[in-house]
């Protein structure tokens, strides 16, 4: 059904129940976005797509649009939320992006651009977790993981059993790897596995700093830019 929304104050006209992340890209606004891949089902783990819905702050990649909804993106309040969000991930992990092998291609740093992050308001906890190299392809930065739990969620095996899992909670949680069954995956299932991690805690053995500098794609086109084209992050 056809319906009219309004996104900061101006009129946009869409198809009821269609993702909100969606139809304010198409409209020209830029909502950032973590744990959301276009075509997935929502997680909404991850918070850094919160906006106000009549009044009432939520995450965005959650939301099916209804008529008459008023959606702030924009409002001050909302985008210190999303970039305070963005802060504390940086806080929690251990981000070091110019030695990163993701950076250029993590959105994580990307959307820290977008919301003008320059030093988080948090202190650094610089947490200790240790790398897991036992896969034959696949290797883990688990300090880097921000639990998006998109790896959880879409990667699978050729019998549709789980790759990756979180063990623990609060400060002890840690993404896991079934070894036996990620040696058993292909290489084009590794570089999706790869491309879906939003930062650079899964990586491809043997591949590393294999893009130029300036040739990755967010030095290329900037994460709102590829939002708004509508290009999968």
């Amino acid at each position: 059904m056809n319906i009219d929304i309004e996104i900061d104050g101006r009129p946009v006209a869409t198809v009821s129940g269609r993702n909100l992340v969606d139809v304010a890209a198409e409209a020209g606004v830029y909502i950032p976005t973590l744990c959301y891949f276009e075509g997935k089902p929502c997680l909404g783990t991850c918070r850094v797509c919160s906006v106000k819905v009549d009044g009432h702050v939520v995450a965005a990649c959650t939301v099916r649009v209804a008529a008459h909804m008023k959606v702030e993106v924009d409002e001050p309040d909302t985008a210190d939320m999303r970039k305070a969000l963005v802060e504390m991930l940086f806080a929690e992990g251990n981000h070091n992006c110019p030695s990163c092998e993701k950076s250029g291609r993590c959105k994580l740093q990307a959307v820290g651009y977008e919301v003008d992050m320059l030093v988080s308001r948090f202190p650094y906890r610089f947490a200790a977790h240790e790398r897991d190299h036992a896969a034959e392809r696949i290797w883990l930065e688990r300090d880097r993981c921000i639990f998006c739990q998109r790896c959880v969620e879409f990667v699978r095996d050729d019998d549709g059993e789980k790759i990756f899992s979180i063990s623990g909670r609060g400060a002890s949680a840690r993404i896991e790897i079934d070894t036996g069954r990620a040696d058993a995956m292909s290489t084009e299932q590794i570089r999706e596995a790869v491309a879906l991690c939003p930062v650079g805690a899964i990586l491809e053995k043997g591949v590393g700093y294999n893009v130029a500098i300036g040739a990755r794609k967010f030095e290329i086109e900037s994460v709102r830019a590829r939002a708004l084209d509508g290009l999968a992050d």
